[in-house]
């Protein structure tokens, strides 16, 4: 399984992070240096986290209609 690195959003709901993942790539034509952000719902259970940390995700089967990753572990505050 691929997992990703992205700082946590909100955790208003119970068992479930909204995850900001940051991905950065060249512009095929221009080459200038692109960044582009994309937001997860992810699940969580037996994790302390706040909004600022740092998690690592990783994709799973379809837990919810929106939930389809895991937090497995907290990176840093």
């Amino acid at each position: 399984m691929k997992s990703t690195q992205g700082i946590v959003t909100s955790v208003k709901t119970e068992k479930t992070a909204q995850v900001s993942v940051e991905r950065m790539w060249q512009h095929p034509l221009y080459g200038k240096s692109v960044r582009s952000n994309k937001t997860y719902a992810c699940h969580y259970e037996g994790i302390e986290i706040a909004e600022g940390d740092t998690v690592e995700i990783v994709g799973c089967v379809p837990i919810s209609k929106t939930k389809r990753f895991k937090i497995i572990a907290k990176v840093q505050k």
